[in-house]
């Protein structure tokens, strides 16, 4: 029955059980009439009109079909020819003739919806060519038969196609509500895991902030070359955790939106050389090495690096977990050169446990790994390569695999990029001095651990901070103070920071407000800026990038 869906099957079944009450009415009508044999066929075509019904609801739709079709036609003839033209009973084929468009399926089942429609329309243009003597000479008395049958016929032509309407709107009606709700439940499982993965980022992105923040400030302390170590350390942490969280989200965002890139100027041999610092650590770890491939001839590049450095860090992170002897290779090469483009390729190398050919396609699933015995020996989310795989598609290309057990795995794919120039990388490679002194920041944030790695990076840029703890206290120091821009957090006690906007820009619209927020999410991006701030930071947020978004929002 799955092949058929339950509204054909109903109808199938309720349409039976009426053509069982209507053939039973005309067979008392003509037993009336004393038109004896027509009854005892019309009474013969019951127990056939049920066996329609009955095998319907046993699944056989097509057999349960195909008998009512038969014996409807057959009777509506027969019918016909007893009672002669004036009886007008063959315009109940007008019901016949349409009902197979709505009973088959036109993509599945075309050939009987032209078989049965051809049928009705052969038995009419019979009775007609044959004058009603198609199967008895022998009609009823024609004054009679307009007397009697005739408004019985037209009566029945018309409960006929009025029920199939009324009824096949009722049950689409029904189908179309359930389809409704399923989308409303769908929405409501939607959200709930947004705000659930909101939340999630939120809770983890707070302190993770801290963690970056501080492994910025320590760094930029002139530290002793004992506490060099420790800090990178920190740094290091910080960015796997980051890495883990942009997987999941990644995966969630994937799921509705497609992947969006932001390419920059990029020197990939000083990119690539910050990714080696972060994994070495884990493969001395294991007693592995950490190799480098790296054509010296690449040039400068437009690409989204940090997309770029996200696929080379899960598949490096892979490369890792599943090799415990031997070295993990990051190869990266120039293939051609030609009208403003270079084709790059870049290679991941290991000589780890591999994988079965069979079992190449199923690691590009997600939350799946090769074998459950992989995921219980290396654990894993199971989310790194499905990312790596949708973040390589959006810039163009395809991730490919060839390994061989027990000797080790190859992922490579290629990129066309576009060259970019000298003048363009000492743009976005070029720190920027800031020119921020004497201008006054109101902090809103009710973390203090996050609001101690603000303050410090924000006053090391001679900014002059005062610090709201939540919503309803920073309404309260704009309207008694006078500050240059607002960094206001968007989760916090008493009054969140939608809200908190929103009360400032009743009295005031010109002041630069910035949401602090832990969500990369679509809905919130969009609720901040309804809310009348002016943009968003994420955190963890690079310092660099904090102070260039407000001398952003001061100089405008």
């Amino acid at each position: 029955m799955s092949e058929f869906s339950l509204r054909r099957v109903q109808l199938v079944f309720t349409l039976s059980l009426l053509t069982t009450v209507i053939s039973l009415i005309w067979f008392f009508v003509t037993r009336s009439l004393d038109m004896q044999e027509l009854s005892v066929y019309l009474m013969a075509a019951v127990p056939f009109f049920i066996l329609s019904a009955i095998i319907s609801k046993m699944g056989n739709l097509t057999l349960a079909r195909c008998i009512y079709l038969i014996i409807f036609n057959l009777g509506v003839a027969l019918t016909a020819s007893f009672v002669g033209k004036a009886g007008s009973a063959e315009f109940i084929l007008l019901f016949s003739v349409g009902l197979p468009f709505v009973w088959f399926s036109f993509r599945r089942e075309r050939f009987l919806i032209g078989f049965f429609s051809g049928m009705s329309l052969i038995f009419w243009f019979l009775l007609y060519f044959t004058n009603f003597d198609l199967f008895t000479t022998v009609h009823m008395d024609a004054e009679k038969s307009g007397m009697y049958i005739y408004p019985i016929s037209i009566l029945t032509t018309i409960v006929l196609v009025t029920f199939q309407l009324i009824y096949f709107s009722y049950i689409n009606n029904g189908f179309y509500s359930k389809i409704h709700d399923q989308r409303e439940e769908a929405i409501e499982e939607s959200n709930a895991k947004s705000k659930f993965l909101s939340m999630m980022s939120h809770e983890i992105r707070t302190p993770l902030n801290a963690i970056t923040g501080l492994s910025h400030i320590l760094g930029d302390s002139n530290p002793r070359e004992d506490q060099k170590e420790n800090i990178d350390a920190l740094n290091y942490s910080g960015k796997i955790l980051l890495n883990l969280l942009n997987n999941v989200l990644d995966f969630s965002k994937m799921e509705s939106t497609k992947i969006e890139l932001d390419p920059i100027p990029t020197n990939i041999m000083a990119a690539v050389r910050q990714i080696k610092k972060i994994h070495e650590p884990s493969c001395l770890r294991k007693g592995i090495t950490m190799e480098l491939e790296i054509d010296e001839e690449l040039p400068n590049v437009w690409l989204d690096i940090v997309r770029f450095n996200q696929v080379i860090n899960n598949l490096i992170s892979n490369a890792i977990k599943f090799t415990d002897k031997g070295s993990v290779t990051l190869k990266i090469v120039k293939q051609e050169e030609s009208n403003g483009t270079v084709l790059m390729r870049t290679e991941i190398l290991d000589t780890g446990i591999g994988i079965y050919k069979e079992q190449q396609e199923k690691i590009w699933q997600a939350f799946t790994q090769a074998s459950s015995s992989t995921n219980r020996l290396y654990g894993g989310t199971g989310l790194g390569l499905p990312i790596v795989k949708s973040i390589v598609q959006a810039m163009g290309s395809m991730v490919k695999v060839e390994s061989d057990p027990g000797k080790g795995s190859r992922f490579y794919f290629d990129l066309e990029l576009k060259l970019a120039s000298s003048g363009e990388l000492d743009q976005i490679i070029h720190k920027k001095v800031h020119d921020l002194k004497g201008k006054k920041i109101l902090l809103v944030e009710d973390n203090l651990i996050n609001v101690m790695v603000a303050k410090q990076i924000l006053e090391k840029a001679n900014l002059v901070v005062d610090v709201a703890y939540n919503g309803q206290n920073a309404v309260d120091m704009v309207q008694e103070n006078n500050f240059d821009t607002v960094l206001m957090d968007i989760q916090m006690p008493v009054m969140d920071g939608y809200t908190a906007s929103r009360e400032i820009r009743k009295f005031n619209s010109t002041l630069p407000i910035l949401a602090l927020s832990a969500s990369v999410f679509l809905e919130v991006k969009n609720k901040i800026l309804q809310s009348g701030m002016n943009g968003f930071i994420f955190k963890p947020f690079d310092p660099e990038n904090l102070l260039n978004r407000i001398e952003e929002v001061l100089d405008n």
